[in-house]
C-alpha cells in the first residue's frame, strides 16, 4: 500500500475525536448536505473512496463531511490539499493543475471514485476544463455550489459551469439543488454529443426527517438504475458510421440480398448498425473506405476505417474486423457480429495421391501371416515331395528328374514359385503326383483365393476413397496440392506479414512466385479450380460456399474439406477507443443478438457448407497415380529382368567360351 493510501486510511481515525468534541463548522457545510450525501453513496453503491477538491473548506467543513466515511463504515475519504513549494508559496497554476490531475491518475479504482468539487472555491471551474475526458469516463463527480446566506441556486448555474465541457452522454455529473430548506435534489447533466445541447435528469431526493439534522429519507427518481439505458434515446443525434466497401456496386445492393458473395460482411453489419441506430433513437451518416486499416510504419499512422475511428471522423466501424494485439490500443472492440472465417477449402483427393492403396486393404499382421502361409505351404508341400520320392526309390539319395514335364519335381524354388503364383491367383504348369502333396495344394490354393478376393474388392473401394491424411496446415504444406488466394485486402496483409514457421513456408512456397504474378486470384476462377481436385483456395467460407452452391455438380459438393490459416477469432464489431457511446452500443448489439435479428442477417446473406446429396452418384475413374506403385513394380521388374538376361547373355558369349579354352589348356598340360 502506497503512502497516499496510509494517509487515506488514517485521516478518519484522526478526526473522529476532534468530531466527538464538538468541533464548530460554518453553516455552508451542514448535517443536511452530508447526510444527503451520504444517502447518494447508499443509493449508487459502488463509490467505496470520496476525493475532495475543497480547497476553501475550512477545518470544520472537512470534518463535518467526513462524517460520511465515519457513519458509513465503508467509503474512504480524500481531501486534496493545496500543493505548496514551500512554507510561504504557492505554486503557479499550471502546476497545480497537473497535481491535481496526478491525483485523479494514480487512483487505481476510478471506477469506484466520486469526485466532489465545490464551486465556490478558486481554481474548481480550472479543474472540470482540465479533466478532459476524466468527465465522462470512469469517474463519477459531484458538483455542489452552497454560497452562505444567498438564495438556494438553481440548475441553470450548473448548465452554465457545464456549458463547454465534455459532458457526454456515458458521463455521471450529479448535482446538488437545495430545496424548500430541508430538501436536496440531486440531477444528472449530460450531452448527447460535444456540439449539442445539457439535458438534465432527475436522479434523487432527500428529505430531512428533522431541519439540520444528518437522518433522512432518499427518494429515487431514475426511470431505469442503469445510465446506459436509461440515457440510450440520443434525440435525433446523427452517428458516424465508416464501412469497407471493396466493390463499388456494392453501394447499389446494401438491402436487396443480391450479389451476397460481394463484401457479405459489410452487406450484414449495415443492415445491423441501422438496426442499432433506430434502437439509439439516432441517425446515421455512412463514409465509405476501401480497407479496414493497417498500421503504415513509414508515416506512423492508420489508413482505412481505423484510420477514421483514430482520427475521430467516424463513432461506429460499421464493418467488422480481425481481433489482433496491435489495434487493441486504438480501437475499442465491443461484440462478435458475424460468425464468419476465412480458411483454405479443398476437394479431398484420392487416398492414392496420399497413401499406397496397395498396401491399404490388409493390416500388417494379415501381411505377415499371407507371406507365413506361402512359406510354410511350399515347406510342406516340399518334404511331402521328398517323402514320396524317398519311399518310392529308397537307394536313391537325390530325386530323379520327374518322367514328364507336368509333374513337379521336390525343389523348394519350384514349389515357391508355384505357392505365389497361386497367391497372385495364377495356375502352375507342373502339379504334384502324391495325394498328400496334392491336398496341400489344393487347400493353400482355396485359402489364397479367399484372401485375393478380399483384397480386390478392398482395392476397388480404396480407388473411389477420398484422403483424410490432410488435416492440419502442416499437412497441407506436405501435400502436392497447389494454392491460391482469394485476392482481397485483409488476404495480402495477412499472408505477406505472416511470421508463424509453418504459414510462412506456406506463403513463400506456395503462394509466392519468384516469377510471375503471386497466387492472390478472383473468387470464380479460384472455385472453378476447386472442383477440378488438387487445388486448394483461400476465401471466406460463406462467400466461397455460395459460389460453390450455386456452380457445382450434386456430386461435387461432396468431399470439401477445411483447412484455418488466419491465426485470428471472428471479427468484431468496433468502435473509437474511449468513446462515451461504447455501453448503450455495446448493449444495443447484444440485444441484436438476444432477439435473433444478428441470426438472421447472417443467415440470409451467409451460405453454410453444401451437403453432400450425390457422393456414390459418380464413378471415379482410374489415373495413373493410382496404380503408380505397380507402375514402378514393371518398372523395377523389367529393370531386373533386363540386368539379369544382359548377365547371363555375357556370360554364354564371352565367358563360358574362356572358360571352355583354359579348361582345354590345363588338360593338355
Amino acid at each position: 500500500m502506497g503512502g497516499r493510501d496510509k494517509q487515506d486510511l488514517i485521516l478518519p481515525l484522526m478526526i473522529a475525536p476532534l468530531l466527538l468534541s464538538g468541533y464548530s463548522v460554518a453553516a455552508a457545510v451542514d448535517a443536511s448536505m452530508v447526510g444527503a450525501v451520504g444517502a447518494l453513496l447508499k443509493l449508487i453503491g459502488t463509490p467505496l473512496k470520496v476525493t475532495a477538491f475543497v480547497e476553501c473548506w475550512n477545518e470544520g467543513e472537512k470534518l463535518m463531511f467526513a462524517r460520511i466515511g465515519l457513519s458509513g463504515g465503508r467509503h474512504l475519504m480524500q481531501f486534496v490539499e493545496p500543493r505548496r513549494a514551500s512554507p510561504d508559496a504557492r505554486t503557479d497554476v499550471k502546476d497545480m493543475d497537473n497535481y491535481r490531475n496526478a491525483t485523479l491518475d494514480e487512483d487505481a479504482e476510478s471506477h469506484q471514485t466520486l469526485v466532489v468539487v465545490d464551486l465556490r472555491c478558486n481554481g474548481s471551474e480550472r479543474l472540470l476544463a482540465e479533466a478532459g475526458q476524466r468527465l465522462y469516463l470512469n469517474y463519477r463527480w459531484l458538483l455542489m455550489d452552497f454560497s452562505e446566506g444567498g438564495a438556494p441556486l438553481g440548475i441553470e448555474h450548473y448548465l452554465a459551469v457545464l456549458q463547454d465541457l465534455p459532458a457526454l452522454v456515458s458521463s455521471e455529473i450529479f448535482v446538488m439543488l437545495e430545496e424548500d430548506g430541508q430538501s436536496i435534489r440531486f440531477m444528472q447533466v449530460y450531452r448527447v454529443s460535444q456540439n449539442s445541447e445539457l439535458l438534465t435528469e432527475h436522479y434523487a431526493l432527500w428529505n430531512a426527517t428533522v431541519p439540520g439534522d444528518t437522518e433522512g429519507e432518499m427518494i429515487d427518481l431514475r426511470t431505469h438504475k442503469v445510465t446506459s439505458v436509461r440515457r440510450k434515446d440520443l434525440h435525433g443525434h446523427y452517428l458516424r458510421a465508416s464501412m469497407v466497401i471493396t466493390n463499388p456496386d456494392t453501394l447499389n445492393h446494401l438491402t436487396d440480398y443480391k450479389d451476397k458473395h460481394i463484401d457479405t460482411i459489410t452487406k450484414v453489419n449495415y443492415i445491423l448498425t441501422n438496426c442499432l441506430v433506430a434502437y439509439l433513437g439516432a441517425e446515421v451518416n455512412y463514409t465509405r473506405v476501401a480497407t479496414w486499416g493497417y498500421y503504415n510504419t513509414t508515416t506512423g499512422m492508420w489508413d482505412g476505417m481505423i484510420g477514421e475511428l483514430v482520427h475521430n471522423t467516424a463513432d461506429l466501424g460499421a464493418s467488422p474486423l480481425f481481433f489482433t494485439t496491435d489495434r487493441i490500443a486504438v480501437i475499442e472492440y465491443l461484440a462478435m457480429t458475424s460468425e464468419t472465417r476465412s480458411k483454405f477449402i479443398f476437394r479431398s483427393p484420392k487416398l492414392s495421391y496420399t497413401e499406397n492403396v496397395f498396401v491399404l486393404p490388409f493390416d500388417d499382421k494379415v501381411w505377415i501371416c499371407v507371406i507365413a502361409v506361402i512359406i510354410v505351404s511350399s515347406v510342406l508341400l516340399l518334404v511331402t515331395l521328398w517323402a514320396e520320392w524317398r519311399i518310392t526309390n529308397g537307394d536313391l539319395d537325390m530325386p530323379p528328374a520327374p518322367p514328364d514335364s507336368s509333374t513337379m519335381a521336390a525343389s523348394l524354388r519350384d514349389t515357391l514359385l508355384m505357392m505365389y503364383g497361386a497367391s497372385c491367383q495364377q495356375g502352375s504348369a507342373v502339379l504334384p503326383r502324391s495325394c498328400s502333396a496334392r491336398t496341400i495344394t489344393m487347400l493353400t490354393f482355396t485359402v489364397l483365393m479367399f484372401l485375393y478376393a478380399s483384397y480386390s474388392a478392398n482395392i476397388v473401394a480404396l480407388l473411389q476413397s477420398p484422403s483424410t491424411k490432410i488435416q492440419t496446415l502442416e499437412d497441407l504444406l506436405a501435400s502436392r496440392l497447389k494454392f491460391g488466394v482469394h485476392d482481397t485486402v485483409f488476404n495480402r496483409h495477412y499472408f505477406t506479414h505472416a511470421t508463424e514457421p509453418t504459414r510462412r513456408a506456406l506463403y513463400e512456397q506456395k503462394i509466392r512466385r519468384p516469377y510471375g504474378p503471386d497466387a492472390f486470384i478472383a473468387l470464380e476462377q479460384g472455385i472453378d479450380r476447386i472442383r477440378h481436385g488438387l487445388y486448394a483456395f483461400h476465401v471466406e467460407q460463406g462467400v466461397g460456399y455460395k459460389v460453390i452452391s450455386e456452380t457445382y455438380q450434386e456430386d461435387e459438393k461432396c468431399g470439401l474439406q477445411e483447412i484455418q490459416y488466419l491465426q485470428v477469432i471472428d471479427p468484431y464489431y468496433a468502435i473509437q477507443k474511449n468513446s462515451s457511446y461504447k455501453e448503450m452500443v455495446k448493449i444495443g448489439l447484444f440485444r441484436l443478438n438476444e432477439h435473433g435479428i444478428q441470426y438472421r442477417e447472417n443467415d440470409k446473406l451467409y451460405t453454410k457448407k453444401p451437403t453432400c446429396s450425390g457422393g456414390g452418384g459418380k464413378f471415379v475413374p482410374v489415373s495413373l497415380v493410382d496404380v503408380e506403385p505397380a507402375v514402378w513394380i514393371i518398372l523395377w521388374g523389367s529393370g531386373l529382368a533386363s540386368g539379369f538376361f544382359l548377365t547371363e547373355r555375357l556370360y554364354f558369349r564371352f565367358l563360358r567360351r574362356k572358360v571352355r579354352q583354359l579348361v582345354r589348356r590345363w588338360q593338355h598340360n
